[in-house]
């Protein structure tokens, strides 16, 4: 072999080894190699722009990730699947709210610890949630001033017109 075919051939073991070297690298720390939590549910009536991946967080501290969001045929609310750090029980009273980081900021699941002594077990489900807050909905109410004479309503109805 002539010397410039080794070195090409040297170059290329450099980059199939750097290649491998990044794959491993990315299987251990990306998540894929690391072992699953407990998996526990939640329910909400509105999950805003939440995805599978998203972060779960106790004080801030990622604890685990979205797993999946589904739609419950009967109840009509979103059943989010929750992968939760094996190494931490959490309270079976704890809360789960949907928030994001600002207005174009990354929406996760906050749960806030409750106080019970008994600790949520695989498979289980948080009973209380908060889902996402529309916050173009919120700003549109605020910019939008009702009609003249127009009482506010909170429940939808068939519009009323004076002198009928």
């Amino acid at each position: 072999m002539a010397k410039g075919q080794w070195a090409e051939t040297g170059v290329g073991a450099v980059v199939i080894l750097a290649a491998a070297g990044f794959l491993v690298y990315s299987l251990t720390v990306g998540g894929s190699g690391r072992p699953h939590g407990y998996e526990v549910r939640a329910r909400f009536g509105q999950v805003g722009s939440l995805a599978p991946g998203a972060v779960v967080s106790v004080a801030g501290v990622k604890v685990g990730t979205v797993s999946s969001i589904t739609l419950d045929p009967k109840t009509f609310l979103a059943v989010v699947k929750l992968d939760l750090d094996p190494t931490l029980p959490l309270p079976s009273d704890s809360t789960a709210k949907i928030t994001s980081d600002g207005l174009l900021g990354a929406t996760r699941v906050v749960i806030e610890p409750g106080g019970a002594s008994n600790a949520m077990k695989a498979g289980g489900e948080i009973d209380n949630t908060q889902g996402a807050v529309d916050l173009f909905g919120l700003i549109g109410q605020f910019m939008r001033p009702p009609a003249p004479g127009a009482a506010p309503s909170t429940t939808p109805g068939p519009a009323k017109h004076a002198g009928t």
